[in-house]
């Protein structure tokens, strides 16, 4: 079980107390016009901690007339371009205007963003491009980069956008088609599209799946295992097993990611308002619905903070925007606050060094976290991210938590452990676009050296989850015990390094389900779910089902899928006992449209 909520600070316990004194209109006025003055429990005077302010050095800021655009953006791929657990983090920011013959090649731990309040503002006559040459034409390990708030022209009339997990295109504008492969038509291994545009085709050619939320799309090529859309305008009909398409019409709640442009000379943050049974683009109209908040309302987080400073930011009453960097933190960042917004560019990473949860939400309306990487630290945690505490059970159907592109990593870049990785207690809470990975390749990783039991367990009632990537882990992936649960698009492999089958060995169950909804559970429901696995270190290893729920009648999955990569380790069954075996070297998968 995760640990119990951090009891109250002095510091809040103050700021509670001088609410009672000056009324809660007063206090939000007072919060407003300035930012208070910290207090220590003896009640000496702290500096407070400033909002505002610059944007740091990872952090480049062009506008049309910057010179040599295309050199400083190659500069930064260069260093970026096969740097796969490296510490640079870098946000290419573009001011609104058009650029001419821009060619932004986007390699890990790089975020490309236009500056404009829609993305037609900033117009490139060229290309964001990202190939996989230097994995010699596999795109399997693309993660960790993004695309968001831009117009593209392309100059061969399509863009190249071959990535995997953690990679999303949010709110872009392409005027041509979007190729999803790399040059070779390489692997590739699934991806998002998220508030987009494409007026061409969309070409996924060997992309294992891809989940497409909230957009339009001129067309649609093909699909291989799991191609899944909700909300999308010129999507597939639905379709699956052949070809594999799951379409809904529409998103059932969404509310796109926050972001940082310019008001002029001033940058603020838009925070899109919430949408029910979205479909299309939200900034169709042009001016997108939410609210707009200043800077000097944030702390600007850069390297070296550390989280005692983010924690009185926040009780301070500022919200957070971490700059590019890498966040060694000690104790949890604590957001108890409703509303308050924590964002990251550029992939801003916190690690937690000695077994703390590195994030904590408190059972409030409205909080985002998006754009954050937490890499788990080599002391076990017992959690990294925590949504409300346990037994939450306030209702925030009217304006929900949301985590969007919130990624987990455990080993990789070195050794790293954590029982759980994301608990969500609150009810109500959207996840968008998450990969919680424990990871199978680089340093730090092992069967034992990055052990991490579980994923993703959710706890709080009516929780939707849209593009939920969990890999690896040595129990579940994820564990579902709230009711009216909802997933729209589901990948998974099982841990490749099980070393026999004995270790995945579930009671009298072989291995540990993906997916694992609770006896308890009476209702719940998912769509474009896949699991996969690749046992290569005992290829003998039987996994008995991908997939495990109660049978009720208030439970319910559409277009199921388990494969079996190359005949390494095998599937008995998709779901429960239902679903016919994968079985021999050929990878084949084993579907089943329906269940019960």
């Amino acid at each position: 079980m995760h640990a119990p909520p951090t009891p109250p600070t002095a510091p809040r316990t103050r700021l509670r107390t001088r609410t009672r004194a000056l009324g809660f209109a007063a206090l939000a006025v007072a919060m407003l016009m300035s930012v208070p003055t910290a207090q220590t429990a003896f009640g000496e005077e702290a500096k407070a901690v400033p909002g505002g302010g610059d944007l740091g050095p990872n952090v480049h800021v062009f506008d049309p007339s910057t010179p040599d655009i295309q050199g400083k953006v190659d500069e930064i791929f260069k260093k970026q371009e096969s740097a796969q657990f490296g510490l640079d983090r870098h946000a290419l920011m573009f001011k609104p205007g058009t650029y001419d013959n821009i060619n932004a090649q986007i390699g890990f731990y790089t975020q490309i963003a236009g500056l404009g309040l829609n993305p037609n503002d900033t117009t490139f006559n060229g290309d964001v491009t990202v190939d996989a040459g230097w994995f010699d034409g596999n795109a399997t390990q693309n993660f960790w980069r993004s695309a968001e708030n831009l117009t593209l022209n392309p100059v061969s009339g399509t863009n190249r956008w071959a990535v995997s997990q953690a990679a999303p295109f949010r709110r872009m504008h392409v005027k041509g088609g979007l190729n999803l492969a790399p040059d070779g038509y390489g692997w590739a291994s699934g991806g998002y599209i998220a508030d987009s545009k494409i007026d061409g085709e969309v070409g996924p050619y060997s992309q294992q799946q891809w989940y497409t939320r909230d957009s339009s799309v001129g067309g649609w090529v093909n699909g291989v295992w799991n191609m899944t859309f909700s909300g999308v305008e010129g999507a597939p009909a639905n379709s699956f097993p052949e070809p594999p398409y799951t379409t809904l019409d529409t998103t059932p709640i969404s509310r796109e990611k926050p972001f940082l442009y310019l008001d002029g000379d001033d940058y603020k943050v838009f925070v899109p308002e919430k949408r029910e049974n979205a479909r299309g683009v939200s900034w169709a109209d042009g001016t997108p619905a939410g609210e707009s908040i200043p800077l000097d309302q944030f702390y600007v987080v850069k390297e070296g903070a550390d989280a005692a400073t983010i924690n009185a930011a926040v009780e301070q009453g500022l919200h957070l925007l971490f700059t590019p960097g890498v966040y060694h933190i000690d104790e949890t960042i604590t957001i108890d606050r409703a509303d308050t917004v924590a964002l990251g560019l550029g992939l801003a990473t916190i690690i937690p060094d000695n077994g703390v949860t590195a994030i904590k939400v408190g059972d409030v309306d409205g909080v985002k976290l998006a754009g954050l990487l937490v890499d788990a630290g080599p002391v076990n945690s017992e959690t990294l991210i925590e949504v409300g505490p346990e037994n939450a059970s306030a209702d925030h159907s009217a304006n929900p938590t949301s985590l969007q592109d919130v990624f987990v990593r455990i080993g990789g870049a070195g050794p790293g452990k954590a029982t759980t990785s994301i608990v969500v207690n609150s009810d109500d809470t959207i996840i968008d676009h998450t990969w919680v990975w424990r990871a199978d390749h680089g340093e730090g990783w092992g069967w034992e050296t990055n052990r991490a039991d579980y994923g993703v367990r959710v706890n709080g009632d009516d929780v939707l989850a849209t593009g939920l990537f969990v890999e690896h882990f040595n129990k579940y992936d994820v564990e579902w015990y709230g009711e009216r649960g909802r997933t729209i698009f589901f990948q998974n492999e099982k841990a490749y390094d099980a070393p026999n089958q004995e270790a995945i060995q579930n009671g009298d169950t072989k291995g540990y389900a993906a997916y694992r909804v609770d006896d308890s559970v009476e209702q719940h429901e998912g769509w474009g779910m896949g699991s996969y696995c690749y046992y290569n270190v005992d290829p003998t290893i039987v996994q008995e089902h991908g997939f495990k729920a109660p049978v009720k009648p208030g439970v319910k999955f559409h277009s199921l899928i388990v494969v079996s990569l190359g005949g390494n380790g095998q599937y008995e069954h998709v779901i429960n006992d239902v679903g016919s075996p994968t079985s021999g070297t050929e990878t084949v998968p084993s579907q089943v449209v329906n269940f019960p």
